[in-house]
C-alpha cells in the first residue's frame, strides 16, 4: 500500500508563491509516477504535475504551465512543486497522487499530467490564494 507523506500548502496573496512537498513509499513496483491533483470547491478535480520516475519525464495541466515547476528526489522518492505567480483560481485541495507501472507500463500510458491518475491519493494540502 502506497503511503504520503505531504507538506506545504497555507494562504497566500495573489503573485506570491508556495512549495509543497509528497514524499511516496510502499510501491511494490520499481516504476511509478508521483505528482499532483487538485479539486476546488463545486468542480471537477484537475490534474497539476506528474514526475514519471521511470523515464524521468514531467507534465503539467495547462492552467499551472509556466507557472508551477515540479522536481523530484530519486533517493527520497520525494517530489516538490513550486507554484509561483499564484492567482485566486489555483485556490484548491491539492491531492499528492502516485501510480505504479509494471514492466514499464508507463510507457504505454497518457504522455500527460492524467499518467499520474488511477492510483493512490494523499489526504491533501489546502492552499489558498487570496486577491
Amino acid at each position: 500500500e502506497v503511503q504520503f507523506a505531504e507538506s506545504g500548502g497555507g494562504l497566500v496573496q495573489a503573485g506570491g508563491s508556495l512549495r509543497l512537498s509528497c514524499t511516496a513509499s510502499g510501491f511494490t513496483f520499481d516504476d511509478y509516477a508521483i505528482g499532483w491533483f487538485r479539486q476546488a470547491p463545486g468542480k471537477e478535480r484537475e490534474g497539476v504535475s506528474c514526475f514519471s520516475f521511470g523515464d524521468g519525464k514531467i507534465y503539467y495541466g495547462d492552467a499551472v504551465k509556466g507557472r508551477f515547476t515540479i522536481s523530484s528526489d530519486f533517493a527520497k522518492n520525494t517530489v516538490y512543486l513550486q507554484m509561483n505567480s499564484l492567482k485566486p483560481e489555483d485556490t484548491a485541495v491539492y491531492y499528492c497522487v502516485a501510480r505504479e507501472f509494471y514492466g514499464g507500463g508507463y510507457r504505454h500510458g497518457p504522455q500527460d499530467v492524467s499518467l499520474c491518475d488511477l492510483g493512490a491519493w494523499g489526504q491533501g494540502t489546502q492552499v489558498t490564494v487570496s486577491s
